[in-house]
């Protein structure tokens, strides 16, 4: 499905000014025509505060404030504008305890680098089309974590101590 875009805003932060403006010029053959740049998670935060954008796509890898820490703002601090919104991490570190951790604090989508312009639109798509439920557990609070979900409970292994007593006391 093709979407408007041009009513959406996307903050994009990344402190490679190359990588910023191909991210920007892609963005803007999506549709996109409100598009803020950050170069660090300082100057990100202060400008997803000042225009609330629809969307964010930051790299993990920044001076100061990291992508995750900037996560982590947006995701929780009392001043963030709004933390239900889509994040999306981008990053040249695809090792599968990278992904969880950038999962667990909150991101709604990975993005590989070096990606295509259809890779970042899958994202996107991805975001507006299915997005997760979220989840406020205390300790985290984001997008649910889990994607798969099982058509019955019995079909779901146990995982915690508590489901493994009840399954072997006959509860």
């Amino acid at each position: 499905m093709t979407y408007s875009l041009e009513k959406a805003s996307v903050l994009i932060v990344e402190d490679m000014v190359p990588m910023a403006m191909l991210t920007k010029k892609i963005l803007e053959t999506f549709g996109f025509e409100e598009v803020y740049i950050a170069h660090t998670g300082e100057k990100a935060f202060e400008l997803y505060q000042k225009h609330a954008p629809d969307l964010v796509i930051t790299d993990w890898v920044l001076d100061g404030i990291d992508g995750l820490d900037l996560v982590k703002l947006i995701r929780r601090d009392p001043l963030s504008k709004n933390s239900y919104v889509p994040i999306i991490l981008m990053t040249g570190f695809s090792h599968k305890l990278r992904v969880m951790a950038a999962r667990d604090i909150g991101v709604s989508e990975f993005l590989v680098k070096p990606f295509t312009a259809k890779d970042l639109y899958a994202r996107i798509v991805q975001a507006v089309e299915k997005p997760r439920t979220f989840v406020d557990s205390g300790e985290f609070f984001g997008p649910d974590r889990r994607r798969r979900r099982s058509k019955t409970p019995e079909s779901c292994p146990s995982r915690r101590m508590d489901d493994v007593r009840r399954n072997t006391s006959g509860e």
